[in-house]
């Protein structure tokens, strides 16, 4: 990163700041700023101005630098010669879609044929990777990352994929080594109290910790292909590359919603010891559950002192509520925030997967197929989980699952096992009532 860049870096930081200080102001339907608050403002905006000279300064500096050097250029290529040669005017990356290569036809044949060329271009794509993703890259062959472009179809069989680990969990980067992760949580606090009479003692209390223990999961798949398949076919190794990386990321979504940390599980969501929230119901409604809903919000509130983020819920579960009507057959969730009177929820318009552009009690619904629709004595509830994302911490391998690796196990029968496995953490366990669990009778499956 150039000086340049650093200082427009820095340059957007700082207008970051003094936008996050007027939104904290208009939110709070004030007019006026405190007095801490105009300070770290009028702090910013010098900031900011000096910056913007240096910008300027420096920007005027590189335009001056480039047409020097285009001079220079044309008056080397006047005095000198041409001899042959060519000019690279685009350089594509080894892998992608517009090339003749194949990663895969590649992996195979550098490491059960010795194929140089194979060799030279994997060995390529590996020094691309650790330009373009650093933190992911290797030089290999057993380790191989799989070109970004080869994961970015749609595979053929449909998969739940990763809602709530996309939308309301909190990321983070799983460490290099290390098979546990752990973070100390203050069971017992420090206590302040009133002073009766002067010089008698202050209140004391010793705090004191318990280590929170979170186990870091392997998450794996293989499939057999015979040689014939990788030499002779076309698009199967990627066929099934998608497929297995798509499966990668569904069942690691899955761990973290309903994992029960036994093993070799990750212990999800739905064990971590968060609030729980019946509802029992025999001909359950949206208007006996909508309690239910406000019951889950404010227990985490209570016992936590936090906010939630969002609802999650099965497919299932929001259609029971955009399904429900009053009592002159008047939708109670409509799709036009703002707009309705006596809503229970409100929604941007068609309802999506995932991040489904619906809310209620100011919470956005997130929709994720992976919520199990088993719970329950007759094996037909599911549930619906109020989070605070900030305390679902999920921690991934860098680039994970983009490792693949070639075991030559069934050399008898022409097959090749391709390997898919990456690593990661989950924990809703530094606070667990900052979130909420509904479950019970009334959430059976629905009818419509």
């Amino acid at each position: 990163m150039s000086y340049l860049d650093k200082v427009v870096e820095r340059r957007d930081a700082v207008k970051a700041e003094m936008d996050a200080v007027l939104e904290a102001v208009a939110s709070d339907n004030r007019t006026d700023l405190t007095a801490e608050e105009t300070a770290k403002v009028d702090a910013l905006v010098a900031e900011s101005r000096t910056l913007d000279d240096k910008i300027e300064k420096l920007t005027a500096q590189a335009t001056a630098d480039a047409k020097a050097a285009e001079a220079r250029s044309v008056v080397a290529e006047i005095a000198t010669p041409k001899v042959g040669g060519f000019k690279v005017t685009k350089e594509s990356r080894t892998y992608s879609p517009e090339s003749n290569s194949s990663f895969f036809k590649d992996a195979y044949n550098a490491q059960f044929k010795s194929d140089y060329a194979a060799q030279e271009r994997l060995a390529r794509h590996q020094r691309e990777e650790e330009i373009e993703r650093r933190d992911v890259g290797t030089a290999q062959f057993e380790g191989l990352v799989i070109p970004q472009y080869l994961t970015q179809f749609a595979a053929e069989l449909a998969r739940a994929g990763r809602p709530f680990a996309d939308f309301a969990t909190a990321k983070h980067t799983l460490p290099p080594a290390g098979m546990t992760l752990n973070i100390s949580r203050m069971t017992t606090g420090s206590s302040t109290a009133v002073q009766v009479t002067q010089n008698d003692a202050v209140s004391e209390t010793d705090v004191d910790d318990t280590l929170l223990t979170i186990n870091v999961r392997t998450i794996a798949g293989q499939q057999d292909l015979s040689r014939q398949a990788i030499e002779r076919g076309t698009g199967i190794d990627t066929f099934v590359a998608q497929d297995l990386i798509r499966s990668w990321h569904t069942t690691l979504d899955s761990q973290i919603l309903n994992g029960a940390g036994s093993a070799g599980t990750i212990l999800g969501l739905a064990d971590s010891g968060g609030n729980a929230v019946t509802f029992t119901s025999t001909a359950p409604t949206v208007a006996l559950l909508y309690p239910k809903l406000a019951d889950a919000i404010q227990k985490i509130q209570t016992n936590a002192f936090v906010n939630p983020t969002h609802f999650v819920m099965h497919p299932r579960r929001l259609a029971f509520l955009l399904a429900a009507v009053d009592t002159t057959n008047r939708p109670l969730v409509v799709p036009a925030a703002g707009g309705p009177t006596n809503s229970v929820g409100t929604g941007s318009g068609a309802v999506a997967y995932g991040n489904s552009g619906y809310q209620m009690m100011g919470l956005p619904i997130i929709t994720d197929a992976n919520v199990v629709t088993t719970d329950g004595a007759s094996t037909n509830q599911d549930e619906i989980y109020v989070v605070t994302a900030n305390e679902c911490h999920l921690w991934e391998q860098p680039g994970s699952p983009f490792t693949l690796r070639y075991d030559a196990t069934g050399a008898g029968n022409l097959t090749i096992k391709t390997v898919v496995y990456g690593y990661a953490a989950f924990s809703a366990g530094r606070y667990p009532l900052a979130n909420s669990i509904i479950s019970g009778t009334g959430l059976t499956t629905p009818s419509f």
